[in-house]
């Protein structure tokens, strides 16, 4: 799904809270992918949240210079969008050749958007006949304001850099982290910093997309507050220590133990929700990506959660790295799961 299609070499870049991350990939799906160029960033939350002209500005000199550490040449660039700035949903609507559905959607898709047509900028695919109704077909449908895509647009132009795509983050993220060959149904989860983006892909596509406030910032504070220890210690904590019981007393899982609850009842959901209309189709995997991909014992706390098998991800399982890149990569390698979806996106 793309809000704008996208020819030729490109790289991806991925703005996080509190990091900057860029892919650029040669090869393709059929043939392997290999990592060309890449960069992590780190970034102060107020400079990626800043709207304000000295925001953009301080943004822009800090993209331009993660291209510089990552020897990055081409000017056509892909971007992901947040979820919380998206609306994407699975809708339906009668079957007809595709030159006629395309009319029918047009026509209609201001029924389906949280936002006045005129207001916003949308885009769709096809993806079969509905399994409830063989007289409707299922369109995945994305969109989101224009004014705020035509910001994005102006600010990264503004840097000589080409725009050939936007696409939402957990449509990207799901690409690189679905398993390889999967026809069945199965849960991608990314923890990031302050909200979890759930899809649940069957047959290769997206049937279920959502996005739930709280991520590790949560985590985070709960930790810093219960056990009266600074937020940066609190982090260290939960990404050393996890859930281990036998850690730290358990204190730390205690800590976040109603958060957790929130989050496995979350999975629980999008998992019963998704059933109401796959009735027949069990969900048989749960893939953890993000912070969730790096927390000791949070996959076997989600698996005994939700009944369901759950496995930390490598959203680079699809990608060629040479031994110096996996080093240097180590620490940050679960994050880059929307970077390397959207540099996996079709050249086509």
């Amino acid at each position: 799904m793309s809000l704008l299609h996208g020819v030729g070499d490109f790289f991806a870049l991925d703005v996080g809270t509190n990091a900057l991350r860029l892919v650029q990939l040669s090869g393709d799906a059929q043939h392997g992918w290999v990592l060309s160029r890449y960069a992590y960033v780190p970034v102060d939350a107020k400079i990626t949240q800043d709207s304000s002209e000295q925001g953009k500005k301080k943004m822009g000199e800090t993209i331009m210079n993660a291209m510089k550490q990552a020897g990055i040449k081409t000017k056509n660039i892909a971007l992901g969008l947040p979820a919380r700035k998206t609306f994407t949903a699975i809708i339906e609507v009668p079957n007809a050749p595709v030159k006629q559905l395309e009319k029918t959607i047009k026509y209609e898709v201001d029924q389906y958007i949280p936002m006045a047509i005129d207001e916003a900028e949308y885009d769709y695919a096809l993806l079969g006949v509905s399994p409830n109704d063989k007289n409707k077909a299922e369109v995945l449908l994305s969109s989101t304001s224009k004014s705020y895509a035509e910001e994005r647009m102006e600010m990264v132009e503004s840097l000589g850099l080409n725009v050939i795509a936007q696409e939402p983050e957990p449509i990207a993220m799901a690409r690189a982290l679905v398993p390889v060959g999967s026809m069945d149904a199965r849960m991608i989860i990314d923890l990031g910093e302050r909200s979890t983006d759930i899809v649940v892909m069957y047959q290769g596509v997206p049937r279920l997309v959502r996005s739930v406030p709280g991520g590790l910032a949560q985590l985070v504070q709960a930790v810093s507050s219960t056990l009266s220890v600074r937020e940066d210690q609190a982090r260290r904590f939960i990404l050393k220590f996890g859930l281990a019981q036998d850690k730290l007393d358990g204190q730390v899982f205690k800590a976040m133990e109603s958060n957790l609850e929130t989050f496995a009842a979350e999975l629980t959901k999008s998992i019963r929700f998704f059933q109401t209309k796959y009735a027949q189709v069990p969900v048989v995997g749960i893939v953890l990506s993000g912070f969730a991909g790096v927390i000791p014992f949070i996959a076997e706390y989600m698996e005994a959660k939700t009944n369901v098998q759950t496995v930390q991800g490598n959203p680079w399982q699809l990608v060629q790295v040479t031994q110096e890149q996996q080093q240097a990569l180590m620490s940050v390698a679960s994050e880059f799961a929307v970077a390397i979806g959207l540099a996996e996106r079709s050249n086509d």
